[in-house]
């Protein structure tokens, strides 16, 4: 299903419909500030291991994160030192990817490595249905073929096309980026960008 999605006044009902499928244990597709990703309800297993096979990759051993509504969510699965807290607050919500050493209120499939990262995307959107589900969002980005081209990923209708079989949802919510997140490590002693993508991180 493809279901167009905007930054403000969308139908409650939609929104409902995006959260009952998240609790039902279904995948969807959406935007973010940088490139539309996939992902589903953090506490559902099985569908974040379909989300896994889908774009290839091994649970146990590659990073997984969540997009939390805000900060308060964040310190429930993360834990955060007062310096990290002050450099997330002043740059969140943007189109950063924070790793940060978990708690153990972190699903069992996410144990298996101390860190996650942490999203909180500047885009209404998704922040909307993360609200509303009230639980995270394991999220990563849409995979990409050896041959395809990033403007691809901007496109929602040809993301529809391709993967609309294989997930219950594709939102459109416009036009997309094809830029990735700034990556900040944050499981250290120090603060370091472990990736410089779209975001300008302030300290």
């Amino acid at each position: 299903m493809l279901m167009k999605l905007y930054d403000s006044n969308n139908d409650p009902q939609k929104i409902q419909q995006v959260i009952d499928i998240l609790n039902d244990g279904g995948i969807i597709i959406y935007p973010t500030d940088t490139m539309y990703a996939i992902g589903c309800h953090c506490m559902k297993e099985r569908a974040i291991e379909q989300i896994c096979e889908i774009k290839g990759i091994d649970p146990r051993k590659n990073n997984l994160s969540l997009i939390c509504y805000d900060l308060s969510t964040i310190s429930e699965y993360a834990k955060m030192s007062n310096t990290v807290f002050k450099i997330m607050k002043a740059n969140l919500p943007g189109p950063f990817t924070f790793i940060l050493n978990g708690t153990n209120k972190l699903p069992k499939i996410f144990r298996n490595r101390k860190e996650v990262g942490i999203r909180m995307p500047n885009n209404e959107i998704i922040m909307d249905i993360t609200k509303a589900l009230e639980f995270p969002i394991m999220t990563t980005t849409v995979p990409l073929g050896e041959n395809e081209d990033t403007g691809f990923l901007t496109n929602p209708e040809l993301i529809y096309e391709k993967f609309g079989k294989i997930v219950d949802l594709v939102i459109d919510g416009g036009t997309g980026d094809y830029s990735a997140s700034t990556i900040v490590d944050c499981t250290g002693d120090y603060v370091e960008i472990a990736r410089q993508g779209k975001g300008e991180l302030m300290v």
